[in-house]
Parts: structure tokens; C-alpha cells; sequence
């Protein structure tokens, strides 16, 4: 009988919300990944790190995990956002595959210079958009796909919140170089499924606000996108919603679908729940699941189950077999592209067209 082949070792970087919650029980529970060190100096979260993943080793600062880059294979990077360019490229030169979270960069050009650093290098990159896991997201492409709704012309989408109070953190900062505010925060993550399902992008209209007393960044903001294909996306994301639209809407010339409600994925590893083969993970609750349809003739469609541990399932592949990783790193950059778009139509109550 043939050995295993021993796991990937990883290295995460940070153990905020995005470190504890997401990253590393996904890696932990990810066959051919082992979760072998996280970055944090806060006493606190390397106590959480040592509660949840006991044989994971605390490491002070980035730099110890570089000095000893070859006890790893993988890094992950899910810390602040400006650290995201400096610490990846790091990575690469240190020779390590490498997974950022969203937003990749700051910028479109900073993103596009660490893509082509990474290629040249002929290593791993690749952006952690989960939500094109999202079972409502997956719902809805495979509607598209299979030719239910008929040829699309309408896409909404919203990441909508009430949070009237800023939380302190360094998203509430004004200093540009934090990439702090809600259009880039969730913002990445409706650009994203929109440019996944429809394509390149034409034209950008936006509206960008500061709404709530206090803020310093945006919190509210709307989008509209029109694709090369004709298709329009209309993207809303704000911290101020106290009541919430539809997650999303997709209509076309024979039917739409409409779907409510956020997908179960986050609150389920928030409260410390974990992904495995009896835990039916990613199942919507059936009192949630959207309407395939049209108005007078519309029923429930069960709502496919979301699937985040395909990210790293698709990084681990990738480490084994050199095949593209589960998030181009470029599409990071068509997403940056669009959200720059965005800022400079607010700021000029314009349609800016792109390249």
C-alpha cells in the first residue's frame, strides 16, 4: 500500500475575523492542507489560536515565518489590507505559493505588478472570493446556464448590513492607503460575481457615501455596470440598511429568480461551526430558498448548497498538480479596475467608460 503524499504546510498571516473564522478552519478541514503556523502577537487571539487549532505554532511577526520559509508551502495572507501588496510579494520572493485576500491591492496596478511577479516567478497566486461559493450565487449560475430565465438583461445583487455605529478597526479609517470603506470591502465581492456570471465591463455609474455620524469612509454605495455582452448589473452594499432588499435578482426574457437572505456559510463558521461530509454544509434553510419564475406563476427553488471549502479544496489541487488555482488573480485585477471606475464617477457624477 503507497504512502499518503504528507499535506501542504501553511502559513496564515493574521487571525482577525477573516484569519480565525474563515481561513484557517477552512485549511484545517481541507485533506492534502495542514495548518502548521499563524502570524498574531495579540495574547488574545493566540489564546482563540490555541483553543482551535492546538497544533498550529503562534508566530510573533511575518518576518519568523519568511526566515523560515522552507518549513512551508503555502502562505496566506489575512491581514489588514495595506499590508496585503508588501507581505504577498514577500511571500513570492521568499519562493511560497500564495493566497491574499480580497481586495488583492490597493490598486489595479499595484495588483496587475504582483500578478506579473508571481507568473514570472512561476508560482502560485490566487484572491480569496468566497462568495462565488455562495449557494445563492451558484443557484442563480446554474439557472443562467441551463437556459431557465432565458437570455438575461437585468442582474441585482446586494451585500446589505445595519450597523449605524462605526466599529472601531482599521476598515473606519480614512487614510487611503488602509483601503478601508464598504465599496472595497464587499464591494470586491458583488464586482466579482458579477464580472464571474456576465463578463468584461463597458461602462461604470456609481454613488458613493459616507452616511453615518461619525464615518469616516464609505458605507453606502450603488453601482451600475453595463457588460459587453448587454447584460446590466446593479451592485448595492451599504451599512446602513435597515431593511434589506432582495440578495439578489436576476430577470430574464422567460423568468427571474429572487432570492432573500444571506448565505449560511458565514454565520455557521462565526459560531464555530465546521465543514465535514456528515455536517450538510452550506445547506439553506428551506423557508429561504428563492422563486423561479413569473409574477402569478413563480415556485420555491431549492437553493444549492454553498461550498466554500472548494476554495482551498481547488488550492490544494492546484500545490499537488500545477493545475490554475480556483481564483485567477487577475480577475482580482479586472475587479480593481472597475471599483477605481466606480470612485471616479461618484466623484464626478459621470459614466466612465473603460478601456
Amino acid at each position: 500500500m503507497s504512502t499518503p503524499p504528507a499535506p501542504f504546510r501553511v502559513g496564515l498571516i493574521g487571525y482577525g475575523l477573516a484569519g480565525s473564522a474563515f481561513h484557517a478552519p477552512l485549511i484545517a478541514t481541507t485533506p492534502g492542507l495542514r495548518l502548521d503556523a499563524v502570524v498574531t502577537a495579540n495574547p488574545d487571539r493566540r489564546a482563540q489560536l490555541h483553543r482551535d487549532h492546538p497544533g498550529a505554532r503562534a508566530l510573533d511577526t511575518p518576518d519568523q515565518l519568511f526566515e523560515d520559509a522552507d518549513r512551508f508551502d503555502l502562505v496566506v495572507i489575512a491581514s489588514p489590507n495595506r499590508t496585503h501588496v508588501p507581505l504577498a510579494r514577500t511571500a513570492l520572493l521568499a519562493g511560497l505559493a500564495t493566497v491574499v485576500d480580497k481586495p488583492l491591492a490597493a490598486t489595479s496596478a499595484e495588483g496587475r505588478d504582483l500578478c506579473e511577479f508571481a507568473e514570472k516567478s512561476g508560482l502560485l497566486l490566487s484572491v480569496f472570493q468566497n462568495r462565488r461559493w455562495d449557494g445563492d450565487f451558484l443557484t442563480a449560475r446554474r439557472l443562467i446556464e441551463d437556459g431557465r430565465l432565458g437570455r438575461v438583461h437585468r442582474f441585482e445583487s446586494r451585500f446589505e448590513r445595519f450597523r449605524p455605529k462605526p466599529k472601531p478597526g482599521w476598515r473606519e479609517l480614512a487614510d487611503p492607503a488602509e483601503v478601508g470603506g464598504t465599496l472595497y470591502d464587499l464591494g470586491s465581492h458583488l464586482v466579482d460575481q458579477a464580472l464571474a456570471l456576465f463578463g468584461p465591463v463597458e461602462t461604470v455609474y456609481a454613488e458613493i457615501d459616507v452616511r453615518r455620524d461619525g464615518a469616516v469612509v464609505d458605507d453606502d454605495a450603488f453601482l451600475a455596470l453595463t457588460h459587453t455582452g448587454g447584460v446590466r448589473s446593479q451592485l448595492w452594499t451599504s451599512a446602513l440598511t435597515p431593511l434589506a432588499g432582495p440578495r439578489l435578482r436576476v430577470l430574464g426574457d422567460s423568468a427571474g429568480y429572487v432570492k432573500f437572505g444571506m448565505d449560511p456559510q458565514e454565520a455557521a463558521l462565526r459560531a464555530g461551526r465546521r465543514p465535514g461530509p456528515d455536517s450538510h454544509w452550506g445547506d439553506d434553510d428551506p423557508a429561504a430558498y428563492g422563486l423561479l419564475g413569473t409574477d402569478g406563476d413563480a415556485e420555491p427553488i431549492p437553493t444549492d448548497p454553498g461550498d466554500y471549502p472548494a476554495f482551498y479544496a481547488g488550492i490544494a489541487a492546484s500545490l499537488a498538480d500545477r493545475t490554475p488555482p480556483p481564483v485567477d488573480p487577475r480577475d482580482a485585477v479586472a475587479t480593481l479596475t472597475v471599483l477605481e471606475a466606480a470612485r471616479a464617477s461618484a466623484a464626478t457624477a459621470s459614466v466612465v467608460r473603460l478601456p
